[in-house]
């Protein structure tokens, strides 16, 4: 179903329409797609702006899935997408996209706008295992603000222990301090906590009109 919010080239509209949008300050770039430049970023947006390359095989994991759920300030330049379909898919990774063939466990996906992304405590527990040194900080400042999250991460890792670099996670989600305001927000001030995202989408601005007559 076409989303009302967010614009993908040749939907409605093409590319050079969609461009000339944002040249004219009415629409500015998100994910794979468009929004309107008047819109109230939300989770469901970022997550909606990913639809073509997750499908349906595939869900947003790590950094993407952090972003989506609002605990990085700005989209990953490299976004990480893991199986979710039980039928293995030949892929190549590489330029703006990471694939991991592992197939997750569906108790530790969300539906977002449409779109497979890892929970809150899976994607903070595969942020702190990984060797990347950018997002074990994101998982550390992550953890400081969100101490209850922290603590289902920390429980999900006792349930696993023979997860890859477990450890590792264990040891990161130790390191973090414990925030002194009791915040459970993300890096962006949303409120984080473990469990569904929302999948409402944002109401539209009766403002926003985009259409060939508003391009050139």
């Amino acid at each position: 179903m076409v989303s009302p919010f967010v614009f993908f080239a040749d939907e409605r509209l093409s590319l050079a329409e969609l461009t000339a949008a944002c040249l004219d300050g009415h629409l500015v770039a998100l994910g794979e797609g468009f929004i309107p430049a008047d819109a109230v970023e939300t989770p469901w947006m970022r997550a909606r702006s990913l639809l073509p390359l997750l499908g349906s095989r595939w869900a947003a994991t790590r950094s993407t899935a952090a972003w989506i759920h609002g605990a990085a300030m700005g989209e990953p330049s490299r976004h990480h997408l893991q199986r979710v379909s039980a039928t293995r898919v030949r892929t190549v990774s590489g330029g703006r996209v990471e694939f991991h063939d592992v197939r997750l466990a569906l108790s530790d996906v969300e539906v977002v706008a449409g779109v497979h992304v890892t929970s809150p405590t899976r994607t903070l527990v595969d942020l702190a295992r990984s060797d990347d040194e950018g997002e074990c900080r994101l998982a550390r400042a992550w953890a400081q603000r969100a101490p209850l999250l922290r603590l289902t991460a920390a429980e999900w890792l006792r349930r696993h222990p023979q997860f890859p670099h477990g450890r590792r996670a264990t040891r990161i989600l130790d390191e973090a301090p414990d925030d002194v305001g009791g915040g459970s927000g993300g890096a962006d001030g949303a409120d984080l906590e473990p469990g569904p995202t929302t999948e409402t989408p944002p109401r539209p601005s009766s403002t926003t009109r985009v259409g060939p007559s508003r391009t050139r």
